[in-house]
């Protein structure tokens, strides 16, 4: 779960760049060095007295050394971008943090979009496969990329009349956005055959919320998919709980099956639709510090929810789980949570983005999930029917949430 606003743990779709990219030699120098001076020095620096603040400038200027001495007598050519790069992954490799991680430009783009919820582009996800080509992974619905017929798996290999051939994704995004013109030619190779195709540069808006009516025995059931929780989760979901509301639903499914987390506050405004403000819906401690968070809602819902989880529901859906089975008396089903009971916070350069942990949360009544998940109230695991035949009848997580509604 990201602090700052915080992509996804992309996840994640999580991505993580290489630790060394220099040579193994170079690589060792440099994060030998960083590794057993960094711990103790570099982020204390603000709480330190004038005292341990001169400590770390001779800390700092051990690092500063290194790179010089690199830079004069390293026998090969040297790279700025790979040294400083080097040495950013070797600080955050020294942490012992599972979720620390230095996203380059080469890597952020994708994270940065799913978290933010949008972006100025054409609608598709990239990457460099491994021949070096740019290829597409995704291709967003409802955008210009997808009304222009491109496809996952398509090699961009032009744009106008230039040839963007094994660039880096970097190149080919810094390119589309300094574009003089919001429409423009992308040239693709489809199965060996080269195709032109026409797109526009617009704002791409993501959708990590979904709704529909369930209708059982007279009864309506409301329910809601959210695949991350991006910064504008919370106004997509805000929009479809009160159309179902609107419909006079009987109770309510929120399924974050596979949602591996994202902003806080996102998670915080939603909990904040179900209950009233007298609710703790979480706590943050900080060195063994804690704070009780509250809702900033006006009421509490009436109707019965059930949640559903799996493996793979982490981080910011492991809240949401737990603060309403713990705060409304929602029901949990499916299976054990991934687990993930940490802040990370999210800071901006201008060679990346970098991120590790910060804080731990807990749940309302001060639990802390971290390596254990939150146990189903009612475990299911997911039928193998489901897998050959994804439909809403072989999805028997679903329809024990169904039945567990029905005889509320």
């Amino acid at each position: 779960m990201e602090g700052k606003n915080n992509k996804k743990i992309k996840k994640s779709k999580k991505k993580t760049q290489t630790l060394f990219k220099t040579t193994d030699m170079l690589g060792l120098i440099i994060i030998t060095c960083i590794i057993s001076l960094f711990a103790g020095a570099f982020f204390g620096t603000r709480f330190l007295t004038n005292e341990h603040e001169s400590e770390t400038y001779k800390v700092l200027d051990q690092i500063k050394d290194v790179y010089v001495d690199i830079k004069e007598n390293y026998y090969k050519e040297t790279n700025d971008e790979d040294l400083i790069n080097g040495a950013i992954n070797g600080m955050i490799a020294a942490l012992d943090d599972p979720y620390a991680t230095y996203l380059t430009d080469d890597n952020s783009n994708s994270f940065d979009a799913q978290l933010q919820g949008s972006y100025e582009g054409i609608g598709i996800e990239i990457f460099n496969n491994t021949d070096g080509d740019i290829e597409i992974l995704t291709v967003f619905e409802n955008t210009s990329a997808a009304k222009a017929g491109l496809q996952p798996g398509d090699i961009i290999i032009g744009i106008n009349d230039e040839d963007v051939s094994k660039q880096k994704t970097s190149d080919l995004v810094s390119k589309i956005s300094e574009l003089k013109d919001d429409s423009f030619t992308i040239k693709i190779l489809r199965n060996r055959e080269e195709k032109q195709l026409k797109v526009t540069r617009k704002k791409v808006e993501l959708t990590s919320v979904t709704s529909k009516v369930i209708n059982k025995d007279n009864k309506k059931i409301g329910y809601i998919n959210v695949s991350i929780f991006s910064l504008n989760t919370y106004s997509q979901f805000s929009e479809q709980l009160k159309k179902l509301e609107n419909k006079k639903i009987d109770s309510l499914i929120i399924d974050v099956r596979g949602n591996t987390g994202g902003h806080l506050s996102t998670v915080d405004d939603i909990l904040s639709l179900f209950l009233d403000k007298k609710h703790v819906i979480y706590q943050i401690e900080t060195k063994g510090k804690k704070e009780k968070f509250y809702s900033n809602g006006k009421v509490t819902k009436e109707y019965p929810i059930a949640i559903l989880t799996d493996s793979y529901s982490a981080s910011a859906s492991e809240l949401l789980a737990i603060s309403l089975k713990e705060e409304y008396g929602a029901a949990t089903i499916g299976t054990t949570t991934y687990g993930k009971g940490t802040v990370q916070e999210l800071k901006t350069m201008d060679s990346g983005e970098y991120k590790f942990t910060t804080k731990k949360w807990l749940s309302p009544k001060g639990n802390w999930i971290n390596e254990k998940g939150v146990e189903p109230t009612i475990e299911v695991t997911l039928d193998e029917n489901y897998y050959k035949n994804p439909t809403e009848e072989n999805d028997n997580q679903l329809q024990k949430a169904i039945e567990y509604l029905m005889e509320k």
